[in-house]
């Protein structure tokens, strides 16, 4: 056990350091390429600064993240399974991003295109996870504790998940450092799990998530020098999800990913409600604009968040040691 422990601190730490060396050296050649974020012009005025900031930042957290696990735990396959899942995910995020500013077609692939890319990807996940590392199809209950049998649902349930989450993650990554110091958080917590369920070397893949989220923070924090873009956010939610199916804690990620999930609710209420009556509920939409616009600093509703993600954080480590380990 000792050496698992050793293992994912040394994975935090390598891949902070993978993922800070090379950013100084990425950042003015991302610069030169003009690979720059383009700002909502009917979001916050402050933003409208950002415009030009190079994106697909993402590249860092990936490649850290790949080589911490490939050098700690490549000899597990579900570690590697883990990665896989994160480049896929990562690479449609990174195809969305190159037609954005490169190709300078606004937005990218069209809503079709990428859905029907994460539908395929997580159905082959879901099919790997059954049939190749026979996980079951069950999964387990926050609060009430055993677990719900989903049987023939448990492929497309699996694959709504995936899609739930990195949208999600993706919506979350709209100020400095939101997305990477939030999945910190939400790494860290399925860590735990993953350790407690004794898949030690999942438990140093979000070690290693964990890391380079922290490295790329340097980069991204306010001002932020670098975004991850979608390459970034879509690779993140897809980790996540990766850790969760196969520790069967799928479920688990609507309160250790609260944040996420409050993020993707306040833009489904917005887009609703706008639909139905011609009135917004929130100044702008995700919850994060939100708040910006009620005068809030950037760094005041990032912390804000970062905070509430240490509680959700919390609150599913207690939750899975009091209801979940009693049916491992």
């Amino acid at each position: 056990m000792q050496e698992y422990n050793l293992a994912i601190v040394l994975a935090v730490l390598l891949a902070a350091i993978i993922c800070i060396i090379p950013a100084p050296f990425m950042i003015p050649y991302l610069t030169r390429l003009k690979i720059g974020q383009r700002i909502r012009e009917d979001g916050p005025q402050s933003h409208l600064l950002k415009a030009g900031t190079p994106t697909m930042g993402g590249i860092l957290i990936i490649t850290a993240v790949m080589a911490a696990t490939f050098i700690l735990a490549g000899s597990s396959e579900k570690a590697l399974a883990a990665v896989l899942l994160m480049l896929v995910f990562g690479g449609i995020g990174f195809w969305d991003d190159y037609i954005k500013v490169v190709l300078k077609r606004s937005l990218g692939l069209r809503a079709r295109e990428k859905i029907g890319l994460q539908v395929l990807a997580g159905l082959l996940f879901g099919w790997l996870l059954v049939y190749h590392f026979g996980r079951g199809t069950a999964v387990l209950l926050p609060f009430a504790g055993g677990e719900l049998d989903l049987g023939l649902m448990y492929i497309p349930f699996v694959m709504l998940v995936l899609i739930a989450t990195a949208n999600s993650v993706n919506l979350t990554d709209g100020l400095d450092g939101l997305a990477a110091g939030v999945t910190i958080f939400s790494a860290i917590a399925f860590g735990f799990l993953a350790g407690m369920t004794a898949n030690h070397a999942l438990a140093i893949f979000c070690g290693a998530l964990a890391g380079a989220c922290a490295g790329f923070l340097v980069f991204n924090y306010h001002p932020a020098r670098v975004f991850m873009g979608d390459t970034g956010s879509m690779a993140l939610g897809g980790a996540l999800v990766a850790v969760a199916a196969m520790t069967r804690t799928e479920l688990y990620l609507l309160i250790i990913g609260g944040v996420f999930v409050i993020e993707a609710l306040s833009d489904i209420i917005q887009v609703i409600s706008f639909q139905a009556t011609r009135k917004r509920v929130f100044l702008m939409a995700p919850l994060h604009h939100h708040f910006e616009l009620k005068g809030w600093a950037e760094t005041k509703v990032v912390k804000s968040f970062w905070l509430l993600a240490l509680i959700f954080m919390l609150m599913g480590m207690l939750v899975f040691y009091y209801t979940g380990m009693d049916v491992q």
